[in-house]
């Protein structure tokens, strides 16, 4: 080849290239090394958090080898438990004779709860929610007196017969959504609605019946006595449904309580078929149960009547205490034992010479204020047990022998 024909051949081979743009070519060099800053940045950022996380578990180690966690802030007010029983934290209540040095926890019933002066027929002035009911005897029937949320009292157009020679409340009569108050009577349950001044009667087997209490549903209620309970259904039932139906015997009318009863040995789960299933098996120093079993979202509560306590010795007294049992196993149960002071007099005559003395059958649960405070009644007064901080607080004084509580209580 001549020297002269290199140059045209070269000329000739460039042309079929596709010529390069420059600026494009400077543009990607430089998202790519942009990429790679990125990267770096963030890889930078990541190791350094690791590291601190590090740090920080090595120094909460110690030197024995396991991190510390800090526990959780505790409530305004926390009380620290005074030890366990059967392995269940307990809190020992403010001396009988102190309730009305305690703080109070505001509701519709006031600082002391009377029969009212003032009171309105239902028929005339209806209710949307029942915050307590009461009975007030005229000759030998009594007529519920209904205390609303707003405060108002009104009176029901109906006479109640006794039961066991005593009026006919129970203190789970209130409805759980505070529309319906229910009362056991001689072969039958007789219900009044707040909200409509609608009285009802529905009959039952022969019997007496002491109890009331709902099923969460709010449209069936259990009605106890001493030779069989029944499910009734109070609200509007779906096609098929038995109106009335005989549950599963317990030990005593009270037990007869949805969703849950506490018993000794176990805490018992309703079903809906009118059968208990154990939920729990529960060990506690038990002599006998007073009253119902009030159930919340998170647990259940009843007072029993307890053998000795070595744990908060008595002289006088029997002990007593509230059980607020977890129904969920990731939650604590937790007990409130109602003792009475070191110092309390001798043993007297009569029980009214007897301020420190807590007499059996003196001490029951009422019900829930929320799912974290449970209202029970002793000698004279209502009681709120606060279960996140241990306090107890004054809800009313009494000026009755029963009153049945209900979700008006609450604002």
């Amino acid at each position: 080849m001549r020297r002269e024909d290199v140059r045209p051949l070269l000329l000739q081979a460039t042309d079929l290239l596709s010529e390069p743009d420059l600026a494009d070519a400077a543009w990607a060099a430089g998202l790519v090394v942009n990429r790679r800053r990125r990267r770096l940045t963030a890889l930078s950022v990541i190791a350094v958090i690791a590291l601190a996380v590090v740090a920080s578990i090595l120094i909460g180690t110690g030197t024995r080898g396991r991190a510390d966690i800090t526990p959780p802030p505790t409530p305004p007010g926390y009380i620290e438990s005074s030890g366990k029983i059967s392995g269940i934290d307990f809190w020992v209540a403010p001396p009988p004779g102190s309730e009305r040095f305690l703080d109070r926890l505001e509701t519709p019933l006031g600082d002391r709860l009377d029969l009212p002066h003032k009171v309105r027929p239902l028929a005339k002035h209806t209710l949307h929610n029942i915050a307590a009911v009461l009975l007030v005897k005229h000759g030998d029937r009594y007529a519920p007196l209904l205390l609303g949320a707003d405060g108002s009292w009104v009176q029901a157009d109906v006479g109640l017969a006794p039961v066991d020679n005593g009026p006919p409340l129970s203190p789970g009569a209130i409805s759980p959504d505070g529309h319906v108050a229910a009362f056991p009577q001689p072969g039958a349950l007789v219900t009044v609605d707040a909200t409509t001044a609608q009285i009802a009667r529905f009959p039952l087997p022969g019997g007496d019946y002491l109890s009331v209490s709902w099923v969460a549903d709010g449209r069936w209620a259990l009605v106890g006595g001493r030779d069989a309970t029944y499910q009734v259904l109070v609200g509007e039932g779906g096609y098929g449904e038995d109106p009335v139906f005989r549950v599963a015997a317990t030990r005593d009318p009270n037990e007869a309580t949805s969703p849950f009863r506490i018993q000794t040995g176990a805490v018992m789960r309703y079903m809906f078929n009118g059968q208990w299933m154990e939920d729990n098996p529960l060990t506690l120093p038990v002599r006998s149960w007073q009253g119902q079993t009030f159930s919340s979202i998170t647990g259940a509560a009843r007072v029993f009547v307890s053998e000795t306590l070595p744990q908060v010795p008595t002289r006088v007294s029997q002990p007593q205490v509230v059980a607020a049992i977890s129904t969920l196993s990731t939650m604590p149960s937790r007990l409130l034992v109602l003792g009475e002071p070191q110092d309390s007099p001798p043993t007297q005559e009569g029980a009214g010479d007897r301020p420190f003395v807590r007499e059996v059958g003196c001490c029951a649960v009422l019900g829930w204020y929320d799912d974290n405070n449970v209202l029970f009644r002793v000698r004279g007064w209502v009681l709120a047990w606060n279960l996140d901080s241990g306090r107890v607080r004054r809800v009313t004084e009494l000026g009755v022998d029963q009153v049945a509580l209900g979700p008006g209580l609450r604002p």
